[in-house]
């Protein structure tokens, strides 16, 4: 199968890495050489990791590495494409444009997948001359980890691409879970909840991050507890996420002052080096100045 990913950042790399280590020819396209070069890198990284536990060998790093191209060009990477997937910015105006110019230049049977963690699959879809062949393909983070993938299915999904997604998640070594095409789905509709609510407790005082997390995660056996994920995940992004599911289904998805604050000022997490922890080289190593308070 030909599988085109369309963007090579976080999701964008992950998703080619493990369609390409299932045997895929896989092409990724961006819209700058640095950003490709970055995706190679980090898939590389990603491989070597594997084969240092012993989970990949050194000839499945090769071939997987093998099986992935590169290109700025939008026509060249959808050529002969059986599925493309678009991991662009979670913005609805950015994936509409996408959708508009790969339904003009892949072929007319290829499946068209979104990455969308929460945007309605229905409306991305609504661009197309075909919808039927449009849903999505919610990959979750670190994709060569993570086992789940959750297939959203739109208003205009025809049973034949379901079926294909389907075979397409089973392939690549992932659990599918199909849902219907709904503000959030299922995964990031409740994620966001026990997150938000998280953040309200820290608003309040009730308790610090550190014991809020290890209650999660000793407490319900989380692996990370919610407020270290909103830092993982970024707080531009739940916020984002949370601003929509407000508007879609309301207040009780209203975002809490503080974290618009962290937002204001420039603390998004993990990526930016403080969010409501503060991390070094992609580790926690305390917790931000303004929640020290907190146990």
């Amino acid at each position: 199968m030909r599988v085109t990913v369309l963007g090579a950042g976080t999701m964008g790399h992950g998703i080619a890495q493990i369609a390409a280590q299932a045997g895929n020819a896989v092409t990724i396209r961006d819209i700058d050489n640095a950003i490709l070069e970055d995706g190679l890198d980090a898939i590389e990284s990603n491989l070597q990791g594997g084969v240092d536990r012993g989970k990949v060998s050194q000839e499945e790093k090769a071939t997987t590495l093998d099986r992935i191209g590169t290109t700025t060009d939008l026509e060249e990477a959808v050529d002969g494409a059986d599925l493309v997937i678009e991991a662009v910015p979670e913005d609805l105006g950015i994936k509409h444009d996408t959708f508009e110019e790969v339904k003009a230049a892949a072929p007319e049977e290829a499946v068209l997948a979104s990455n969308t963690s929460s945007l309605s699959v229905t409306e991305i879809a609504s661009v197309l001359d075909r919808p039927g062949r449009a849903i999505g393909l919610h990959f979750f983070n670190p994709v060569h980890i993570m086992g789940l993938v959750e297939i959203v299915v739109a208003e205009q999904t025809d049973e034949a691409t379901v079926a294909f997604a389907e075979g397409f998640v089973e392939e690549i070594g992932k659990e599918p879970v199909t849902v219907r095409d709904s503000a959030g789905f299922a995964s990031s509709r409740l994620g966001v909840a026990l997150g938000v609510e998280a953040v309200r407790m820290l608003e309040t005082g009730v308790a610090g991050p550190r014991a809020i997390d290890r209650a999660m995660e000793l407490g319900y056996n989380h692996p990370m507890g919610p407020i270290e994920l909103t830092d993982v995940v970024g707080l531009d992004v739940r916020l984002d996420i949370l601003e929509y599911l407000q508007e879609e289904l309301g207040e009780r998805f209203r975002p809490p002052q503080l974290l618009r604050q962290k937002v204001r000022a420039g603390k998004l997490g993990r990526k930016s080096g403080e969010g409501f922890y503060v991390w070094d080289e992609g580790e926690v190593v305390g917790v931000s100045g303004d929640l020290e308070g907190g146990r």
